[in-house]
């Protein structure tokens, strides 16, 4: 597994999370990095993403203004801290690296080539 998510777990809405990746057994600082959730029974979903220098950001609309997506190349670790939780950003968060340096939002299933293995977040109301 190329990346290891952390930082998950069970929060109160209102609560702040911060989800770190880390980069296991490669350097991914020439890379751009997704973060991604997943529903139930729905596919994985880009939520945000940064270039490999960190001077572009994406985020879907659902998240602007709550998640924040950083990276610590020298580490070679990427954040995402999200404030403000609701109920309904309950999901598994992964973490997704492109072999690109530049961030995507077409097709992201297909284009992030680097997986982690996912992290638990549950916001309860």
């Amino acid at each position: 597994v190329p990346l290891i998510e952390s930082g998950g777990g069970l929060v109160q809405a209102g609560d702040s999370l911060r989800l770190s990746c880390a980069a296991s057994g490669r350097t991914f600082s020439n890379n751009a990095m997704g973060w991604f959730r997943q529903f139930p029974g729905k596919d994985r979903e880009l939520i945000a993403a940064i270039s490999w220098n960190g001077d572009n950001t994406y985020y879907t609309d659902s998240v602007k203004g709550r998640f924040t997506i950083s990276r610590d190349n020298a580490k070679n670790m990427v954040f995402l801290q999200m404030i403000s939780l609701k109920p309904e950003d309950t999901a598994i968060y992964y973490c997704a690296a492109r072999s690109d340096p530049a961030i995507t939002t077409r097709h992201p299933l297909y284009e992030y080539e680097y997986w982690g293995q996912g992290t638990q977040v549950t916001v309860s109301s």
